[in-house]
């Protein structure tokens, strides 16, 4: 039997488009699969019910479950450190590592990690959030040392609906972000149809996407020891 490489995913509840991508990103990858773990989270906004969704301990009953299933890395594919601040994935990646064993990420700190070894420090931002949601997000990146030098969003809150966001309207918002001098571009949030955009997006307007589900898969693949080059179709970021 051929060895196996088994990546844990934390994935919202009413999210539909981080499963179907992921295992369309794995696919030619002989004897790696993604196995998912829900919980629930149904909206983004700073309100009291929408970052209590985010408890740690709501995240290690799901990544317990994963653990059952002897998962080598485990993700938060989920963007929720973008507001909440990138100390708390940092904890919460510490948290499911003491409790499973197995080595943790998150979409954000994939995007933090990368950035860092690609040398950006501005970049451009598309996402579907509220504007309180996006201001949150342009702030703590700031804090971090990034600059964003234009962003688009969407304006919507219920996580569901971000999944009906179709690829053309991401693509405008990429093209617009782009046109304003971003050549790094962060599609923050799961639920969104933006990875398949980037090798045809990054051909045509020179930028390099980092889209929330691609850059999680990356970092698991590396956490699980396996080469993220042999991801091909996906854009830049899995041969840089």
């Amino acid at each position: 039997m051929t060895e196996r490489t088994l990546l844990g995913m934390l994935t919202p509840s009413s999210n539909t488009v981080l499963e179907p991508t992921t295992t369309a990103m794995l696919h030619d990858l002989d004897g790696v699969t993604a196995h998912f773990s829900r919980f629930k989270v149904t909206e983004i906004t700073l309100s009291e019910h929408g970052l209590a969704q985010f408890d740690h301990d709501r995240f290690l009953a799901a990544a317990d479950l994963l653990a059952d299933a002897k998962c080598q890395a485990i993700a938060w594919n989920g963007t929720s450190a973008g507001w909440l601040g990138f100390a708390n994935d940092e904890a919460l990646c510490a948290r499911i590592t003491e409790s499973t064993g197995a080595p943790a990420t998150t979409s954000i700190l994939a995007n933090n990690d990368l950035f860092r070894r690609h040398g950006v420090r501005k970049f451009g931002l598309v996402t579907p959030y509220t504007d309180d949601v996006q201001a949150r997000i342009l702030e703590i990146y700031r804090a971090g040392g990034f600059e964003c030098v234009s962003e688009r969003h969407l304006g919507i809150s219920d996580n569901f609906s971000f999944s009906e966001i179709t690829e053309a309207q991401v693509e405008a918002k990429c093209r617009e972000v782009a046109a304003e001098g971003a050549e790094a571009i962060s599609i923050i949030c799961t639920n969104m149809r933006g990875a398949a955009l980037a090798e045809r997006l990054e051909a045509e307007l020179d930028v390099t996407i980092y889209d929330s589900i691609s850059v999680v898969v990356l970092r698991a693949l590396e956490l699980a020891g396996l080469d993220a080059a042999r991801v091909r179709g996906w854009g830049r970021i899995f041969a840089l």
